[in-house]
Order: structure tokens, then C-alpha cells, then sequence
């Protein structure tokens, strides 16, 4: 026999849900969904629409031919790709290079946040602040030239001072090995500003009671950022290198293509997969190799950031993307 709040259960479980609570939320958010719009746009467009053009990996594309009727070719684009050596030599390039700029960014942005934090001179604090954000707005395009311009053989600003020294001139584009810091410094100098702006308001959300406890029980500067400053950001840190991770496998196709250009013989050490499929788009017009080179980064980025994902949500579910 039911109970009267047996009965109530029963009924509320069977209520349908109302038609217009969808269009409800939707009028009362609209502010935040106008505000996501742009982003979505932008992953529509670019990320979702193109999907169909995967199956060009699987093709023998022709002009002549739709994008739909070109002769199947099964996975020998991918066969061409892994076959020709290359396979190897950009991805570990991709890879490494990634890793070095993590890695690199992280502290060194951390390092000049905690810095700059810890100033007194609100001033000195902004201006400094400013002056480090302004090369982040340079394009690529721009900070390529001034690497021309200093490191040209003939007349780059380096080797035209030691020159004037009496010392033997540098040929940085004949010397691979040092273009793995360079590439590192650039991205550095140019993804500083952006990283202290995150970490400063993560550093700014700290309870400042911890910091006023550690003063009382006379704790120094470098006691309190061990003991409170560094353990407050590692959420922003995990979360910051989980984002930056799920592009492991993507490079900076600006970075790269404006610095190096078409220098063949800084390839073995700097050619990555982006360059490298733009390169044989252009002289051997591949569509379909390209394609599989495209498939094959997006695969393999997936299957690095489920598995670190994995990793983080066993060691810290807390912070774990999902």
C-alpha cells in the first residue's frame, strides 16, 4: 500500500519536464552566452566545419575530382609519411621543443611574478609589468627580423660588434645546435608578459592572513614564498601545463616558419610537424600526405592529454581538466 509520500515521490518522478526551461535559461543567461559566442564561432568555424576534409588522408586527391569521389588509397598516405624517415625527426622536434617551452615559461614566469609581487613601488611594479606584456603583441612576423638583423652573417648587429672587437664573426645559420636556445629564448621573451599577468592574479588571490600569520611568527620573504606562495599555485601550474600539454604535438607554425624561414640546414634540429606539412603542401603539393600528417598530429595529441589527464586525475583528481 502506498504511503501518501510514496505517492508524491511517484508523481514528481513522472512530472515531464517543462518545454520552455531550456528557452527560460537561455533568456537568463544570455549575457554569458553573448560573451562565449566569439569563442564558439571561432571552433565552429575552424575546428568543426574543416572535419570532413579528414578523409583526404584516405584519398588520392585530385582538383579534377569532389571531395567525395577521389580514388581511396587506404592508409599509403600514411605509409608515405612514416616511410620517408621524417616521421620521427619532426615529431621528437615537436615534442622537445614543447616540452623545453613549458618548462622554461613556467618557472621563469612564476620566478618574475613572485618578484614583482613582492615590490613595494606600485609605480616600478606597473611600468615593469607593461614593458615585459608589450612583446607579446609583436607579430612573429617582426620578431623574425630582428633575429635576421642581429644574427646575419654580413651584417647582423652581432657580428658587425665583434668585428669592431677584433673577433671572428659568428655564422649562426650554419651552427643547427644553437637554435634550440635560441627558438627557447624567443618564446620566452615574447610569452613572459601574458604568463606574469596570470600568475599575479593567482598570486593576489592568496588569503593574505597566511602572509601576516608568517610575518607575526617571523618568517622571512623566502620562508613565506616556499612555505605559502608556491604551495597556492600549484592548482594554476597543474592547470596551466595540463592546457599547455594538449598541444604537445601542435608547434608554432609562426614561430617557427618566420625565424627559420626555408634554411635547410637548421631543419634536422628545428623542423616540426607544422612546417613540415606546410613545406611539402607547397613543393610537392601532397594533399593527401598533408592530410595524414594533419591526422596523425591531432591523434596523437589526443591520445598525450587523455593520458596525462589520466596520470593527474589518479595522483590529484581535484585538478584534473576532466
Amino acid at each position: 500500500m502506498d504511503t501518501p509520500n510514496n505517492t508524491n515521490v511517484r508523481k514528481s518522478v513522472l512530472v515531464k519536464p517543462n518545454k520552455n526551461s531550456f528557452f527560460k535559461k537561455v533568456a537568463e543567461n544570455k549575457v554569458l552566452l553573448l560573451m562565449i559566442m566569439p569563442a564558439t564561432l571561432y571552433f565552429f568555424v575552424f575546428s568543426y566545419i574543416p572535419m570532413p576534409g579528414l578523409i583526404l588522408a584516405f584519398q588520392r586527391f585530385t582538383l579534377t575530382d569532389g571531395l567525395f569521389t577521389n580514388p581511396w588509397v587506404g592508409f599509403s598516405n600514411f605509409h608515405f609519411f612514416f616511410a620517408s624517415g621524417d616521421a620521427f625527426r619532426v615529431t621528437m622536434n615537436t615534442l622537445t621543443y614543447n616540452l623545453m617551452f613549458i618548462f622554461v615559461n613556467t618557472v621563469l614566469q612564476i620566478t618574475v611574478a613572485i618578484m614583482l609581487a613582492n615590490i613595494n613601488g606600485k609605480i616600478f611594479k606597473k611600468t615593469t609589468q607593461t614593458f615585459l606584456f608589450l612583446p607579446y603583441f609583436i607579430s612573429w612576423v617582426v620578431v623574425g627580423s630582428f633575429v635576421y638583423n642581429i644574427l646575419n652573417f654580413e651584417f647582423g648587429a652581432l657580428n658587425t660588434f665583434l668585428r669592431g672587437v677584433g673577433l671572428d664573426p659568428v655564422n649562426a645559420y650554419g651552427n643547427p645546435p644553437i637554435w634550440r636556445f635560441i627558438l627557447v629564448v624567443a618564446r620566452a621573451w615574447k610569452d613572459l608578459g601574458y604568463g606574469i599577468i596570470i600568475y599575479m592574479a593567482a598570486i593576489m588571490s592568496i588569503d593574505q592572513e597566511m602572509y601576516e600569520a608568517a610575518d607575526i611568527d617571523g618568517a622571512s620573504i623566502f620562508q613565506k614564498i616556499k612555505s605559502i606562495t608556491l604551495p597556492s599555485l600549484v592548482p594554476t601550474v597543474i592547470i596551466l601545463t595540463l592546457l599547455a600539454i594538449s598541444n604537445l604535438a601542435r608547434g608554432d607554425f609562426q614561430m617557427f616558419f618566420n625565424i627559420i624561414g626555408n634554411n635547410g640546414m637548421l631543419f634536422p634540429v628545428t623542423d616540426v610537424i607544422d612546417t613540415y606539412v606546410f613545406r611539402s603542401l607547397m613543393q610537392v603539393q601532397e594533399f593527401g600526405m598533408t592530410a595524414a600528417v594533419g591526422a596523425y598530429q591531432s591523434v596523437l595529441n589526443f591520445v598525450i592529454i587523455l593520458t596525462v589527464n589520466g596520470i593527474v586525475r589518479k595522483i590529484a583528481p581535484d585538478y584534473a581538466l576532466f
